[in-house]
Order: C-alpha cells, then sequence, then structure tokens
C-alpha cells in the first residue's frame, strides 16, 4: 500500500507504523543524494516554517532551518512568543496555524506539542519534548543504515545510560517498529515506563522485535552499535551527584566497546557529550566532581568507531524528509 503522509504531525514514533518509518528513511536517503549532487530542491516552495523553542538548540534549529531553505520554504525562529504566559496553548496554535503551513516545537511537555497539534490545524512537528525525540531517532536509524552492513531488522541496539529518558523511549519505540534487536543497558531504577515497555513488547510481536534490559555489562556482547546520552537531562541538574553515582559503572569506554567482541561495533551519541573539559560544564563538572570525562571517553568519542557527526548531519537530511512528506509538493 502507498504511503501517504501529508498533513500528518509527527508527535511520536508510537504513531506511525514500520511501513511509514522505512518511507522516510528511504525519502531521507534520496534527499541527501540531491543534496550530495547540488541539486536545489523546490519541494517546499511557498511554504512557510514556524520553529518554536521553549529550550536551546544547536542540531534541531539548524537542521530544521538549513532543510527547509534547501527546499524553497521561509522560517520563522520563534522564542519570544505569548505562548504559556499571556496566551494559552491552544490559542497559540490558531494563531501559528493561520500563519504557518507546519509547526516545530522543542520544549519540555509532552502535552505541549500534543495541544499544538489538535488545534494548528497544520502538521506540528516533535523537536525534542521531555518524553521523546522522534527526529532524533530517524536520524539515528539512517546512519545506522550507512554504517552497519545489516538490514535494521538484524541490527542489535544497545543503549547505555538514562534508558528512561526521551531517548531511552524514542529508542525504544523505533527499534521495536523496525524489527531491532534493542537493549537498555541501565540500572533498573532508570528503566524506562513498564506500560510503555508493555506496549513496546506488543509491537515486537508483530515486527520481530526483541526488546531487553539489562544492569550486566555482558549485554553489549554482539552487538552493532552502542549508543548513549548525557546522564543528566535538561531541567534536572539537582539530580547529577545521584545519576553520577548510578551510571558511572555504565559509562561507554574503550572497554565496553571491546566487550562486544565485534571489531565493527559503531558508536553513536545525539550530542551535546560530556567527553572532555573543552566546555563551561564539562569544566566546571571536573572541577566540582574531579571527572573530566562522563557518559563516553574521549578516546572513544574520537575513536574510528564513532559516527557522531554523520549522525548529527543526518539531522537535516531525515527533518527534510519529515517536511516534504507532511507539507511538501511531492
Amino acid at each position: 500500500m502507498p504511503v501517504n503522509l501529508r498533513g500528518r504531525s509527527l508527535l511520536t514514533l508510537r504513531d506511525f507504523t514500520t511501513e511509514e518509518i522505512h518511507y522516510l528513511l528511504n525519502l531521507s536517503k534520496d534527499l541527501k543524494a540531491k543534496k550530495r549532487n547540488g541539486i536545489k530542491g523546490n519541494l517546499l516552495e511557498h511554504k512557510s516554517i514556524c520553529l518554536l523553542f521553549e529550550k536551546t538548540s544547536t542540531r534541531t534549529r539548524c537542521a530544521f532551518e538549513v532543510a527547509a531553505y534547501d527546499e524553497g520554504a521561509n522560517v520563522t525562529f520563534l522564542t519570544n512568543s505569548q505562548m504559556g504566559k499571556k496566551e494559552s496553548m491552544e490559542d497559540t496554535a490558531k494563531v501559528l496555524g493561520r500563519f504557518y503551513d507546519g509547526i516545530e516545537y522543542r520544549g519540555f511537555g509532552q502535552s505541549v506539542v500534543e495541544t499544538l497539534a489538535k488545534h494548528a490545524g497544520v502538521p506540528v512537528w516533535n523537536g525534542l519534548t521531555d518524553d521523546y525525540h522522534p527526529t532524533q531517532i530517524l536520524a539515528d536509524f539512517l546512519t545506522v543504515m550507512e554504517h552497519v552492513d545489516k538490514p535494521l531488522n538484524k541490527v542489535k541496539f544497545v543503549y547505555c545510560g538514562d534508558a528512561r529518558n526521551n531517548m531511552g523511549n524514542s529508542l525504544m519505540i523505533g527499534a521495536a517498529k523496525v524489527g531491532m534487536h534493542f537493549v537498555a543497558l541501565a540500572p533498573k531504577s532508570l528503566w524506562p515506563n513498564e506500560d510503555l515497555v508493555a506496549e513496546m513488547r506488543q509491537v515486537a510481536k508483530y515486527t520481530g522485535a526483541t526488546i531487553d534490559f539489562s544492569e550486566d555489562l555482558d549485554a553489549v556482547i554482539g552487538a552493532d552499535v552502542i549508543y548513549t546520552d548525557v546522564w543528566v537531562s535538561m531541567g534536572e541538574e539537582h539530580l547529577f551527584e545521584e545519576r553520577v553515582k548510578l551510571l558511572k559503572p555504565y559509562q561507554v569506554n574503550m572497554d565496553l566497546l571491546n566487550r562486544t567482541k565485534n571489531d565493527n561495533v559503531i558508536f553513536m551519541h545525539c550530542l551535546p557529550a560530556f567527553h572532555d573539559t573543552m566546555t563551561e560544564v564539562g569544566a566546571e563538572i571536573a572541577e566540582k566532581y574531579g571527572m573530566t570525562e562522563m557518559e563516553v571517553t574521549d578516546e572513544v568519542f574520537r575513536s574510528i568507531h564513532s559516527v557522531v557527526f554523520d549522525e548529527a548531519e543526518n539531522r537535516m537530511h531525515t527533518i527534510k524528509a519529515i517536511m516534504v512528506a507532511t507539507i511538501g509538493n511531492l
């Protein structure tokens, strides 16, 4: 059956089928090849897009802006709106929907992006909330397709660290949808919500995916991908010492990569990563806690196993595919 995503919002990959996810990934590959060949696009010509940000951003903002410009769209970057201050989420959505063909939201509550989608009348794309980060997962899977010589449903993907944050949730959902063997390697207190796990295991019955959880480092044996994220998410800085104590055994270092027994294992991270002290935050952590590396060592981050910058670039190509598929002139 042909896939038609026109007019759809992307709030979480829970709402998308296996076929729809593969369609977006294949469209991303085509659009990436087009850009690499220097072909100027017009698939978003005469479209206007609003980027609504409540959280800081590098990759999400830049990816949406460049992707939109590549295909001829106009973009408004909006950080000082009246949303939630002098104007309700519903009213804001109705106003923006009159002006724009599509709206991206990056912020805190999942309920906010859902309210925007309910009332805007145009597609709304989740650029990150506390619960989900669907555009990142599409970029991650495109990167796996480029670097692992296996179909996605044959890949063993191990996520190390805080498995109940937006990345842990979203990677598990994506893996279940495409039939991967997904392992969350994390302390039990940081495993995902049981209801979400149960839902994804139901999905896995149809896709052939395997969803596992472990506190044993040997869970990485045979992994094709080792993935991690920051130990403390935005808004949870007060939990720093507790998280470091919990997650230090799950740091991605060369010993962990060697434990996979796979010379071709790749390392992934959604960035930014605390792998050295070359940032204000990294220097502050080193001074206060004596730690010069956190979730990943500098050795791994800069190694031949690391594909983090290919992954970062792919945010642009997959975000372009989302916009083209949902509001584009196809």
